[in-house]
């Protein structure tokens, strides 16, 4: 852009729009990384298009992220490893003391990782419409042409990935039932009960261990189970709140943060753990005062 005469009209609206189209993108992609792709490839386009053309350049420039962040995650071309390394340092983590916590996160005001995780298991098309009408506003027509349906067929995907957001999110009731299966699955840990483990996890869970050696993936029911005694130690630490999921924070003696879990259950089950040990990361993360 540090070619871009400064009386070009496109130049003007996409500095104009850059940080509204950089949040689009992100919460279409949920990667800072990817984001900042979608934006640039989309000032790449338009800036070759001649403005006269453009009747609304805001509105051609939400398009045309959408439009590639939609070709993105069709093509399978993010990354996802970046995500988590992006949200780390923003999780908002809150002891479980005291008033409840909020269980839903404000879609216009962030992505907690609880709803990114949602939008995870949505199909890209679902995302986009859900991501652009319900956070953005956009009209289902124009979401439908970058999805190339009718406004109707657009409002039918928006309204499908809005009911698989609410039934992750409410009611509080179902909030008491996750946290009491990540206790159940603590207590096991502790104890080394491994059919109990089996019971509570997902048979796809997935356990993702970030430690100052790098970040280890583990897959499966069973594989999981043998390496619980990693969060079983973290039976003895505080339960929180990380993002909206039930989590468990733990310290040392002096204070020191050493373990941040969170936990993402659906049907009774975890199917996620998160736990973040390495000092570093710890360290970037705004984490509540030992207890």
């Amino acid at each position: 852009m540090s070619g871009a005469h400064p009386a070009d009209p496109v130049a003007e609206a996409f500095e104009a729009h850059r940080a509204r189209l950089t949040a689009v993108a992100y919460r279409v992609l949920g990667s800072h990384a990817d984001a900042d792709d979608a934006v640039q490839e989309a000032w790449l386009r338009l800036s070759r298009q001649d403005a006269d053309a453009i009747d609304n350049l805001g509105g051609r420039l939400t398009t045309v992220v959408g439009r590639i962040s939609l070709d993105l995650l069709r093509s399978g071309r993010t990354r996802p490893t970046v995500p988590l390394d992006d949200r780390l340092p923003e999780l908002t983590v809150t002891l479980d003391d005291g008033p409840a916590p909020e269980e839903v996160v404000a879609l216009g005001d962030s992505v907690g990782l609880a709803l990114l995780t949602v939008l995870d298991s949505l199909r890209p098309d679902e995302r986009l419409a859900f991501v652009l009408h319900d956070v953005f506003a956009v009209p289902f027509a124009e979401i439908g042409i970058i999805l190339g349906k009718s406004a109707d067929a657009t409002k039918m995907l928006a309204s499908r990935a809005r009911g698989k957001v609410q039934d992750a999110q409410r009611p509080a009731s179902a909030g008491r039932q996750r946290r009491e299966v990540v206790q159940a699955f603590l207590a096991a840990a502790r104890d080394g009960q491994f059919e109990r483990l089996l019971q509570v996890l997902h048979p796809e869970v997935k356990f993702t261990v970030h430690t100052p050696d790098g970040t280890f993936v583990t897959l499966g029911a069973t594989e999981v189970a043998t390496r619980a005694r990693v969060a079983g130690s973290a039976a003895r630490g505080h339960a929180a709140t990380v993002d909206g999921l039930p989590g468990v924070i733990s310290w040392s003696e002096d204070g020191i943060p050493l373990s941040l879990l969170a936990f993402i259950v659906a049907a009774g089950r975890i199917t996620e753990i998160i736990a973040v040990t390495d000092p570093a990361r710890l360290a970037l993360i705004n984490l509540p005062d030992p207890v």
